[in-house]
């Protein structure tokens, strides 16, 4: 399984790390990583964290919530700057 997270869509509301946090991570309000390619063991809570983004910013294997696109932008560990305004 691959993600992808649009990182201009991310607002920083982290429930993708609270469902997900061996995969997703916020530091601070702006700097969200997470890594792109996911194990079997943590398949479901990432499904739970991408049904569960407000913003609809995070794709599975290049296809879905991110507007169908699968952005390509940032991402990987150390990688990644969402919003963390608007909330």
């Amino acid at each position: 399984m691959r993600l992808v997270v649009d990182l201009n869509r991310c607002q920083g509301y982290a429930q993708c790390a609270f469902l997900a946090p061996d995969v997703f991570t916020l530091y601070g309000e702006e700097a969200l990583m997470y890594a792109p390619n996911v194990e079997e063991p943590q398949r479901e809570q990432v499904r739970r964290a991408v049904a569960a983004c407000p913003v609809q910013a995070i794709s599975v294997d290049g296809v879905g919530k991110a507007g169908g696109q699968g952005g390509g932008q940032g991402g990987g560990q150390g990688g990644g700057h969402g919003g963390g305004h608007g909330r």
